[in-house]
């Protein structure tokens, strides 16, 4: 027989028992959509990783009281919080014991409920305030649009001057600069001096609705008690990473009174480590999707083998009379075993279009670029023919098997 044939005859046959094959395909849909709408979204997340989780500039570290990933719940998240505050007063130490031997030395403190108002027009009520020095742009991969930066002066005076984020431009000034204006910002007056580049967004939430201001004007405006300070340092280069981020931490040690005796009470991540926090969250995501893609998969795998089962049970007398006008064995063999390809590949093909549009849709909520997981998909459909040919196998062998005489008296 010519394989054309064998594919006319298995889709017929499937054609006949619709419902059934829709049953059976929908398991290896399951499975599959399971791990592509997973690795669609992992991938999607990790073209965005510059730009997202890259929060801090280059060959930069910073010190904090709390990790990265304080979603730590009971006892993990309490011994973050029993944590003393890193105080301004320590920040300044750690400033004066690493000048010089540093490229930027960034302090920054935040408050996340801030709303600017200028001629009645008001921003959203949930502005990034940060109190900070000169040194914010360098440590936290932000340029100037126009205007001018935060200055030492500016830190020494306090003054009353902001360096704006483009969506508060956008908002309050949409057809002139805003450079020289006036503001009240959480009910305190500002004079805007300069306006950040546009940065975008990061998981969802953008990073161009921040305003920055002197951080003793922000300990002036919102207080200093309960606030905890952050740290970033920049080294000079590259090579003398390693041998700054040493120093720093001395430098920490000494500012927070700590003995030699006594363990660090302060987070150190950087860019890289931010990094190993999401691939490490993303292998557990990955590790839950096989998992369930795998039960999906192999109880997809055992549907095949019955619906094939009572295939051959149905078309024994059908197998006979093909037997009898001259169809060999391994015909009959190819038949069935296209049936199970076809039915898992269906499965399969259906899977990856649903998991590559789940995926996608994510990241375009995320606000991230789309991808196409080629590798995955292509995986996905060389798993779905093994599916097919290995579950399908002895339901085929059976059907090939019988012996015609046997197969006409069937009823």
């Amino acid at each position: 027989m010519l394989f054309r044939e064998i594919i006319r005859m298995a889709l017929s046959s499937l054609g006949a028992n619709k419902l059934r094959a829709a049953l059976t395909m929908t398991g290896i849909t399951i499975g599959v959509f399971s791990v592509i709408s997973v690795m669609t979204a992992i991938g999607a997340l990790q073209s965005s990783i510059e730009s997202g989780i890259s929060f801090l500039g280059s060959n930069i570290f910073q010190f904090a009281k709390y990790p990265p990933n304080i979603n730590a719940s009971g006892n993990v998240q309490k011994k973050y919080q029993n944590r003393h505050n890193i105080t301004y007063r320590q920040a300044l130490r750690y400033y004066a014991l690493m000048e010089g031997r540093a490229r930027e030395i960034c302090l920054k403190t935040f408050d996340f409920n801030g709303q600017a108002v200028c001629n009645g027009v008001k921003t959203s009520p949930s502005l990034t305030v940060v109190g900070t020095n000169r040194s914010f742009l360098a440590a936290n991969a932000y340029t100037l649009s126009y205007g001018r930066n935060l200055n030492d002066e500016d830190v020494e005076f306090a003054r009353s001057v902001l360096v704006v984020g483009k969506m508060i431009e956008k908002r309050l000034f949409p057809h002139e600069s805003p450079i020289g204006k006036v503001i009240r910002l959480s009910g305190h007056t500002f004079t805007i001096v300069g306006v950040l580049a546009e940065k975008g967004t990061s998981f969802g939430q953008s990073q161009d609705d921040i305003c920055i201001l002197p951080i003793t004007r922000f300990f002036e405006n919102y207080g200093e008690a309960n606030r905890t300070i952050n740290v970033a340092t920049q080294s000079f280069s590259q090579e003398t990473y390693n041998a700054t981020l040493d120093r720093g931490i001395g430098a920490m040690r000494i500012a927070r009174g700590l003995r030699p005796n006594q363990e660090n009470d302060f987070e150190i991540y950087s860019n890289d480590s931010l990094k190993s926090v999401f691939v490490s969250v993303a292998g557990v995501v990955r590790i839950g999707a096989f998992v369930v893609s795998f039960i999906a998969l192999l109880a997809a795998g055992i549907g095949i083998m019955n619906i094939m089962l009572v295939s051959v049970t149905e078309r024994t007398k059908e197998i006979g009379v093909r037997k009898s006008i001259g169809a060999r064995s391994r015909d009959i063999l190819r038949q069935f075993l296209t049936e199970a390809v076809f039915i898992s590949e269906a499965g399969g093909i259906l899977g990856i279009i649903l998991g590559v549009l789940g995926g996608d849709l994510l990241a375009m909520w995320l606000k991230v670029d789309i991808i196409f997981p080629f590798g995955w998909a292509i995986a996905g459909l060389v798993v779905c023919s093994i599916i097919g040919i290995g579950f399908g196998l002895y339901p085929a062998y059976r059907a090939a098997a019988l012996d015609p005489i046997e197969a006409l008296r069937y009823e």
